[in-house]
C-alpha cells in the first residue's frame, strides 16, 4: 500500500510540473490541445518491445477554396496576414480561431479561415529531409521519405470535420484556463493522403484487435514532452491517413507540413501534425516506460490531458488500454472509464447566419434564412432543429448542396418567419444514435462526467462542449 501511494503521489507531482510547463508557455495546464498537434523529434537509439519509447472523392460543387498553401520559406511575417479570417489568441505558438460566423455557411473551410492550435512555434522543415518511422510490433521497421510516402502506396481523399478538443471552451463558468476559443476552432477540409492501412500491411504489422498505434510529431523543443496520441489498430486500419494535402494543395506549414495524422471523424487532438514517427503496441502510451528521468515524455496528452475530468477528481484515472472509443459512450458509463478519453467527436451544430448581434432585414415574404453546419464525428447527423427563442420551441431545418460523407460536416437552411424585434436563435443536431446536443453547461458543483438532464458536464480543461445555448446568437429582426 505504501508504494501504491507513493506512486500516485509521484504521477501527480510530475502531472502537475507539466501543467506549470504548459501554464508558461501560454499552453496552459494541458488544457485545450491543437487540432491535432503533435510533438517532439523521434527517438533515434534502437527500439525494444511494444511498449518501450526507445527507438529510433471530390463531389461537384463543393466550393473548394483556391487559397494559396505556402511552405515555411514563404509563409509571411505575422499569422495575421497569412490568416486574415482568424482572430490570433497567441502569435507562438501560434492558436487563431474562425473569427466570422460567416465561415459556417460554407461545405468546405479555405485555409485563410481554418483555425490553427499548436503547443510549440511551427516548425522549419525540409521535406527533402523528412521521414516517417514505423517501429514495435512490425515485421519490419523502417523510415519511409516523404516521396516513398507520397509515390509508393495508394492515395485516398476524404472530407473531415477538424475540431480542436477545447473549441467553446469559453463558454464554461467558471472560467478554466486554456485558449479561450469561442465557435471557431472548428473547420472541413478536404485530406488527401496515404492510407495507414497499406503501410501497416506492406511492413507486417500486427493489426489484430486490441492493438494501438502511437503516432508522434517532430516539433517539441529539446527536452520538452513528445505530443503522442495513441489510436486504436481498428480504427487506423478502417480510414486513417498520413495526409500531405488540404484541399487540393500542400498542407501548409501551420497545419503539419509536410505529413499529418488524419483521423476521420475523431477530435483534433488525434490528428497529430509533423508525423516523424509511428510505434506499434499492444496499449496506449502508458506507465513508467513512456516517462524517462528529464521529463521528456510521451503519456502527457494521451493519459494526463485530453481526459474529461470534473471538478472532484485530482486528475484523471489512467488505463493501459481501452475497448470503448466512442467518446459519448466513455462519458456515460464512468464505470467503465472514469475519466472518458477524447476520441470521436459527439454530435454538434451552429449557426452561421445571421452572425452575432446582427441585424436583418425580412425578405418580402416576411422570411429570413437561417444557415448553418452540423457534424456527428463517426456518426451521421440526422436532422437539425432551430429556435428563435432559445430552446423554448422547435422548428425543423432542412439539408441542401452535397453530402461529401459521414465525416463532413451539412449544411442547413431554416426559413424562419420572424416578427421585428430581438430574438435569441441557437440549433441542435442529433446524430444517428437519437444523441442530441444538451441546453446548457453545467455547473461544477454537479459533478457530472456525461451528460445528463439536457446539461453538458463542466470539466476542468474545459474540453468539448456541445451545449447548444452557449453557441447561440442575439438577432434583431427589421422591417
Amino acid at each position: 500500500m505504501p508504494d501504491q501511494q507513493s506512486d500516485r503521489i509521484s504521477k501527480r507531482e510530475r502531472y502537475l510540473k507539466r501543467r506549470r510547463f504548459l501554464h508558461a508557455a501560454g499552453a496552459v495546464g494541458g488544457a485545450s490541445l491543437l487540432a491535432g498537434c503533435g510533438g517532439s523529434e523521434a527517438d533515434t537509439q534502437p527500439t525494444g518491445t511494444a511498449g518501450s519509447p526507445t527507438a529510433s472523392t471530390t463531389a461537384t460543387e463543393t466550393e473548394t477554396p483556391e487559397a494559396e498553401t505556402e511552405t515555411p520559406e514563404e509563409t509571411g511575417p505575422s499569422l495575421e496576414e497569412r490568416y486574415p479570417g482568424l482572430r490570433i489568441l497567441s502569435p507562438e505558438p501560434e492558436n487563431a480561431e474562425a473569427a466570422e460566423r460567416a465561415t459556417y455557411t460554407t461545405l468546405v473551410t479555405p485555409l485563410e479561415e481554418l483555425y490553427i492550435r499548436n503547443h510549440y512555434p511551427t516548425p522549419e522543415i525540409d521535406e527533402a529531409d523528412w521521414s516517417v518511422s514505423l517501429t514495435g510490433l512490425v515485421d519490419e521497421e523502417v523510415d519511409l521519405s516523404m516521396e516513398e510516402l507520397k509515390n509508393g502506396f495508394p492515395t485516398e481523399t476524404v472530407f473531415h470535420v477538424m475540431q480542436c478538443s477545447g473549441n467553446g471552451r469559453s463558454y464554461f463558468q467558471p472560467q478554466v484556463g486554456g485558449n479561450q476559443w469561442t465557435f471557431g476552432a472548428v473547420g472541413n477540409a478536404e485530406w488527401t493522403g496515404t492510407p495507414l492501412s497499406a503501410v501497416l500491411e506492406r511492413y507486417g504489422a500486427d493489426t489484430s484487435d486490441g492493438m494501438w498505434l502511437s503516432a508522434m510529431g517532430g516539433e517539441a523543443p529539446e527536452g520538452e514532452d513528445v505530443f503522442t496520441r495513441s489510436i486504436p489498430m481498428s480504427k487506423v486500419m478502417d480510414d486513417c491517413l498520413l495526409a500531405y494535402e488540404m484541399n487540393g494543395r500542400p498542407l501548409a506549414s501551420d497545419h503539419g507540413f509536410p505529413v499529418r495524422l488524419v483521423v476521420p471523424g475523431w477530435y483534433g487532438n488525434n490528428n497529430v501534425k509533423w508525423v516523424n514517427r509511428m510505434h506499434v503496441m499492444d496499449m496506449m502510451v502508458f506507465g513508467e516506460e513512456w516517462e524517462d528521468g528529464d521529463q521528456r515524455t510521451y503519456t502527457h496528452w494521451q493519459q494526463y490531458s485530453y481526459r474529461i475530468i470534473p471538478e472532484q477528481d485530482e486528475a484523471a484515472e489512467q488505463y493501459e488500454s481501452v475497448d470503448v472509443y466512442d467518446t459519448y459512450e466513455q462519458m456515460q458509463n464512468p464505470d467503465e472509464i472514469r475519466n472518458a478519453y477524447i476520441f470521436d467527436q459527439l454530435v454538434k451544430s451552429q449557426i452561421g447566419h445571421p452572425g452575432e448581434d446582427s441585424t436583418v432585414t425580412r425578405q418580402p415574404d416576411g422570411s429570413v434564412e437561417v444557415v448553418g453546419v452540423a457534424w456527428a464525428g463517426d456518426q451521421t447527423v440526422d436532422s437539425v432543429e432551430v429556435s428563435d427563442d432559445g430552446g423554448e420551441t422547435w422548428g425543423e431545418a432542412e439539408f441542401f448542396r452535397p453530402d461529401l460523407g459521414v465525416f463532413s460536416w451539412r449544411l442547413f437552411r431554416y426559413v424562419w418567419s420572424p416578427e421585428p424585434g430581438e430574438y435569441r436563435l441557437v440549433s441542435r443536431a442529433t446524430d444517428s444514435q437519437g444523441r442530441t446536443q444538451p441546453a446548457t453547461i453545467s455547473s461544477p458543483e454537479e459533478g457530472l462526467r456525461g451528460i445528463q438532464d439536457d446539461m453538458f458536464p463542466w470539466n476542468q480543461d474545459g474540453y468539448i462542449a456541445t451545449a447548444y445555448e452557449p453557441h447561440g446568437v442575439n438577432v434583431t429582426v427589421e422591417e
